[in-house]
């Protein structure tokens, strides 16, 4: 049987030994996931460009924000571009009586100036050779 004084030992030399197995244990899994990670990085081109990606979105979040806002305002727009059109297209039925009335305005001109062209000529009587 063991002595008190070598199970004492024994342990406690098991609990050293369990301890240094554990740091050793944890250490070699820190280095391996590091390892990994190093290699993942070298041999993968997805890699290189997953590790990218943050800085592209941080680089676009300005954009980002600036299209969101535009979106937001677009039903407002098209609300605002919609009325404009429904009274142009209003408006159109007074443009056509407006052309309608210059055109009258500018035939009654031409007519007055035909007449006024031809009335002095008509009226005018042969000079005496």
């Amino acid at each position: 049987m063991a002595t008190k004084s070598e199970n004492g030992r024994g342990i406690g030399g098991g609990d050293r030994t369990a301890k240094a197995i554990v740091a050793d244990q944890s250490s070699q899994a820190v280095n391996s996931t590091a390892n990994l990670l190093h290699l993942m990085r070298q041999s993968s081109s997805s890699q290189a460009q997953l590790a990218k990606l943050p800085k592209n979105l941080l680089a676009k979040t300005s954009l980002t924000k600036a299209t969101g806002q535009a979106l937001a305002q677009l039903p407002q727009v098209i609300s605002s571009l919609d009325a404009h059109i429904e009274s142009g297209l209003n408006s159109g039925v007074h443009l056509n009586t407006v052309t309608q009335l210059l055109e009258n305005m500018e035939s009654t001109q031409l007519r007055a100036l035909r007449q006024s062209n031809i009335s002095p000529v008509d009226n005018q009587s042969p000079e005496p050779i």
